[in-house]
């Protein structure tokens, strides 16, 4: 198979993180499935642009708004598949083969990979169990857990919106359940739940879905968002 993926990767002072994300990208160079890395940054600071030109990324630069980054990120993108991924996303082991089924076999369905955290013991495990089980049962994975989606199906559902917040949840809503679940982990980091509380943050997320379905302008989501 010829490499199909533009993988697209928004950041904003990632240096941290983002060195272990592209690590497990090397699986999917290897495996011939990826053309092309970008990196849509939002004004970064630190050293996140020269690890990722170092990684040979193509560099799309914009305002920080990760909706609005990952529109220009894919209209940078000539791949027929898209594979987006927060910075602080690592892709677990066998990934590579279990994409390239996904691209094979699935009548050009979307995808998303299950949830795990880097820390956080049984209340990390809660959490993306429940997310997994959302993701499952109501075909709204979050940003977190990736999305891998045709260059077609992206085009015929309108993209992402050029907002701050809640672009993932819009994005897979507008897909209209035409997702699939890989059985490949994606971890992600915890710092957030570790700094606000694991079982505080969660119920932060659930009222910011449940506001943003109601009609809550994403700006103003985001806004409060920082502040909690």
């Amino acid at each position: 198979m010829a490499a199909e993926i533009s993988v697209i990767i928004p950041t904003l002072n990632a240096e941290r993180v983002l060195p272990a994300c592209l690590e497990s990208l090397i699986e999917g160079l290897g495996a011939g499935l990826i053309r092309e890395l970008i990196v849509t940054d939002g004004g970064s600071t630190d050293a996140t642009l020269p690890i990722a030109e170092s990684a040979g990324a193509t560099i799309v630069a914009g305002p920080a708004s990760r909706g609005g980054q990952l529109r220009h990120g894919v209209k940078a993108a000539k791949g027929n598949w898209l594979l987006v991924l927060h910075a602080d996303t690592v892709l677990g082991a066998g990934w590579a083969q279990q994409v390239q089924a996904h691209l094979e076999n699935a009548d050009g369905t979307a995808a998303w990979f299950r949830l795990a955290y880097s820390g956080g013991g049984m209340a990390a495990r809660w959490v993306a169990g429940w997310a997994n089980l959302r993701s499952s049962l109501f075909g709204l994975p979050y940003g977190d857990q990736g999305l891998l989606v045709s260059r077609q199906m992206y085009q015929q559902v309108g993209g992402y919106p050029d907002q701050p917040l809640m672009e993932d949840v819009a994005i897979v809503r507008a897909l209209g359940g035409q997702l699939t679940g890989l059985s490949v982990t994606a971890t992600t980091g915890a710092e957030r739940y570790q700094r606000a509380g694991w079982f505080r943050c969660g119920a932060r997320n659930l009222w910011t879905l449940a506001r943003y379905f109601a009609g809550v302008d994403p700006k103003k989501l985001a806004a409060s968002y920082r502040r909690t």
